[in-house]
């Protein structure tokens, strides 16, 4: 752990007040980085991707300080709603839907709606009549962590089709799109990205079709990361920043209408603002088929209940009860018996405390994206994590909202 990563006074607070396993979220620390963001790109309008973090508390803080929500599912756009927030800012992100999902979410008055082929704009205007689209356009997502070149976007001869479409079904084209992919490490990607969508918007123009927006997606990367071998990444965040500006200008300047702009952040907006407090399960000496003895930590948590990109990535770990002490190499594992249950090990081992023993308590950071949203419902009985949230620092006797 590196010191300019440790966990915020709230969240250290908390872990250490409790004694049992949860996710604990850092509502000011939420809030802060989405003020930072507003900041730095004025004038962006921020649809909080749901799937980051789909808690309610989390989400009646980021409505209060005025962001929208990306929604994936009509379940998704209740729950916006039950935050009070008007349904004009919530928008169907998701290009892939049935047709029940499309009469759901319109009957819930959701009137914007994402697409990226002439079969999912033709169900748009059967189902939604007189909605609001913008098509999402493909990127290779090099750069990316998570890269999603292949299943949401298309070309930018098929976006023209699509728009040109909706058009003549009575829907209103009134966006582009993009995703440069998860966790972005590069401001060349969105480059690249402003380029299509320059291309797009040209030719949209030439055919008499205005969009009155960009929606320029999620991508943007948390801070507080390790690779797989355990070097902490830095995304060029100043870089990203100016790419986008620069990009938002040119746009603005092509445009022959207005352009609003609206981005989706997930992780950048909860990761490193939600940590877990775990335990040891066992830490272990085993021969190898190689005849290697290998060190394996076993923790409570594991891709299953709150760690699910433990294969592309390292989470900092904190052991609060073994600050000083002799510390070995080790394999970090989770509690099932799923080969996949482990942190990439085929590069360099986590440094553990030898000392450590079964129920020691155990320091998860920079986990408050898709902890909660990607674990199972109980995979070889472990059941989710609970979670709470902190609003502010805890008295010494612990005090939580």
């Amino acid at each position: 752990m590196t010191a300019n990563m440790g966990p915020s006074s709230p969240l250290r607070l908390a872990l250490a007040a409790t004694s049992e396993d949860q996710i604990v979220y850092d509502l000011p620390g939420i809030e802060d980085q989405y003020d930072s963001l507003i900041r730095e790109l004025p004038g962006v309008s921020v649809q909080f991707a749901m799937k980051a973090c789909p808690v309610d508390d989390v989400l009646e803080s980021l409505a209060s300080r005025g962001a929208g929500f990306d929604a994936a599912s009509p379940n998704e756009i209740a729950q916006a709603l039950r935050t009070g927030i008007q349904v004009g800012r919530i928008h169907y992100g998701n290009t892939i839907k049935s047709d029940r999902n499309i009469i759901d979410a319109y009957r819930l008055g959701v009137r914007d709606f994402a697409t990226d082929s002439l079969e999912d704009v033709t169900a748009i205007a059967i189902h939604a009549p007189r909605a609001r689209v913008f098509c999402r356009l493909a990127t290779t997502g090099d750069g990316a962590i998570w890269q999603i070149s292949n299943k949401c976007g298309c070309s930018v001869t098929d976006a023209i089709l699509v728009m040109v479409a909706a058009s003549e079904m009575g829907l209103t084209p009134s966006g582009l799109s993009v995703h440069v992919g998860s966790q972005q490490m590069t401001a060349t990607a969105w480059q690249n990205a402003f380029g299509d969508l320059a291309a797009t918007l040209g030719a949209l123009n030439r055919r008499g079709i205005s969009v009155d927006h960009v929606n320029l997606g999620g991508g943007l990367p948390a801070l507080g990361y390790l690779d797989k071998r355990g070097r902490p990444l830095r995304p060029p965040m100043d870089d990203i920043f100016r790419a986008i500006r620069t990009g938002m200008r040119q746009l603005a300047q092509a445009s022959r209408t207005p352009l609003d702009f609206i981005m989706e952040p997930g992780r950048y907006l909860v990761a490193d603002h939600g940590a877990i407090r775990a335990h040891v399960s066992r830490l272990s000496a085993r021969q190898q088929l190689n005849g290697e003895r290998q060190y394996w930590l076993y923790l409570s948590c594991g891709k299953f209940n709150g760690l699910y990109e433990m294969d592309q990535l390292r989470y900092r770990l904190v052991f609060p009860t073994h600050i000083a002490g002799e510390y070995i190499p080790a394999v970090i594992a989770g509690p099932t018996c799923d080969s996949d249950d482990a942190f990439n090990h085929g590069h360099s081992r986590v440094l553990v405390p030898k000392a450590i023993a079964s129920g020691d308590p155990v320091w998860i950071l920079s986990c408050g994206a898709y902890a909660t949203s990607y674990t199972t419902s109980g995979f070889n009985g472990f059941d989710p994590l609970p979670h709470t949230t902190v609003r502010e620092a805890l008295s010494p006797r612990g005090r939580n909202r």
